[in-house]
């Protein structure tokens, strides 16, 4: 401490007075003076390997909500039974068949309605929807847009993802990294119900072998078809020299394609005849079966004439499994030796030689004899069953199923293998009224057709 001048004399009581009024200045300025980092004036700094004191960790909780409190709701369909609001689908199969043809021909009838395989209509609240498509191998100019016009899309009701922007400028949309911005501009176009990613595997980052890999891949496109009501449907292809095994086996990749996708559809051709199948592979909100041939045609465009452009026309539906129509149409069944397609003929000439058989009941008994709908279906159009309709429309009427009339009634002539016929279909002849029955045309036939 610095002695003033005029305390240097010996004033004792003035001096004792300047050294107290001095030492409470001096600790006020040290009280004054902020801790340093970690430091308190009660508690000194943490020495070296010590840490800070710290919050205490929030708990983690998870929550359980009563299944009474959760509001239940229909399934709501673009189109009944194959395309769900809300879902994911997928559409397989080999290539050349059309699968992204196929997959315009949807996006048409949704933008109008109309136009779906059967008939059918859209529910109430899903017409006149908006559609998405993002692909990766065609050129919407000179390949999409024209399919879309011959499948008799309103084009104005129909978008393309295009480029990305973001802070390092513009660049190709990415689906594995850019599905959020995605969903952002779903949201602001309003109504759209249909949203095409072609092909699915580019949404996948890193190997699409790997079920992990997929699955965690997918899970923004399924959550983004559930946030925003919007039914997904990614195009893949069949897996290479899988014909015949289980369609969700054939889905190319990992099997967690098939297990995430809440319906597999499957589209197939025969490369003998040309026809063409389309089905339900896997559902697992609805039915899993059944289907309808299809057709590819190109054209040119009315106001574009110079302009050619494929598109789909529905056929008649087909019943039966999945595995069964494929291998039907791709001529793989147990029956390409000849022996269940000629077991299944043997089957039709002994029940029908005596007449007129219901059609239900046909189908019924062969299914209890292991013939499948697809083999029962093909063996009707080699020998030439013809059906007739009994007893009104609707269900007031009965379908029956009977031989040609130049046909064999013993069942032995014609067939491709004669052998096939030792086996007893004796209690499968029933006795049949036929009367009031009359000729009916062939689009009878396709409606009473397994």
């Amino acid at each position: 401490m610095t002695i003033p001048l005029h305390l240097q004399t010996n004033h004792s009581d003035e001096w004792a007075a300047y050294v107290e009024r001095r030492s409470i200045q001096e600790e006020g300025c040290a009280n004054s003076v902020p801790p340093k980092d970690g430091e308190t004036k009660d508690k000194p700094p943490p020495k070296d390997g010590e840490t800070k004191d710290k919050p205490p960790p929030i708990e983690k909780t998870v929550k359980i909500e009563q299944a009474s409190a959760i509001l239940i709701k229909a399934i709501v369909w673009l189109w009944f039974g194959y395309l769900a609001i809300g879902k994911l689908h997928i559409l397989c199969g080999r290539p050349g068949c059309g699968k992204t043809t196929i997959g315009l021909k949807l996006a048409a009838s949704v933008t109008t309605g109309e136009g779906w395989p059967g008939g059918s209509k859209s529910e109430p609240g899903t017409k006149l929807g908006k559609v998405v498509i993002w692909s990766g191998e065609d050129d919407p100019a000179d390949t999409l847009i024209p399919r879309l016009i011959q499948s008799g899309a309103k084009i104005d009701r129909v978008y393309f993802v295009r480029d990305t922007t973001d802070i390092d400028g513009s660049r190709e949309f990415d689906p594995s990294t850019d599905m959020d911005a995605l969903r952002r501009e779903i949201r602001r176009i309003g109504n759209v119900k249909l949203l095409i990613v072609d092909p699915l595997v580019s949404i996948v980052r890193g190997d699409d072998h790997k079920n992990g890999v997929v699955r965690r891949s997918l899970q923004p496109l399924a959550d983004l078809a559930a946030a925003e009501n919007v039914a997904v449907l990614g195009i893949s292809h069949f897996t290479k020299n899988s014909v015949g095994k289980d369609p969700i086996d054939r889905v190319t990749g990992s099997l967690a394609y098939g297990a995430a996708a809440r319906i597999v559809l499957a589209a197939s051709k025969n490369e003998d005849d040309g026809v063409r199948i389309f089905c339900r592979a896997k559902s697992n909100i609805g039915a899993d079966n059944g289907g309808f041939e299809y057709t590819l045609k190109q054209s040119p465009l009315a106001e574009n004439p110079d302009i050619t452009a494929s598109y789909v026309e529905w056929g008649k539906a087909v019943e039966g499994e999945a595995r069964d129509i494929l291998a039907d149409a791709e001529g793989t069944a147990s029956e390409s030796s000849g022996c269940a397609l000629s077991e299944a003929e043997g089957f039709l000439r002994e029940v029908l030689k005596d007449g007129s058989v219901e059609a239900t009941q046909i189908k019924n008994e062969a299914k209890e004899l292991g013939i499948s709908s697809a083999t029962l279906r093909r063996a009707t159009k080699e020998i030439g069953v013809t059906s007739t309709r009994e007893g009104g429309i609707a269900e007031h009427g009965k379908w029956f199923w009977k031989l040609p009339d130049d046909s064999d009634r013993n069942g032995l002539r014609g067939s491709k293998n004669p052998k096939m016929l030792t086996k007893n279909y004796g209690h499968l002849r029933p006795v049949v009224s036929i009367l009031g029955m009359n000729p009916t045309s062939e689009s009878d036939f396709d409606e009473a057709e397994i």
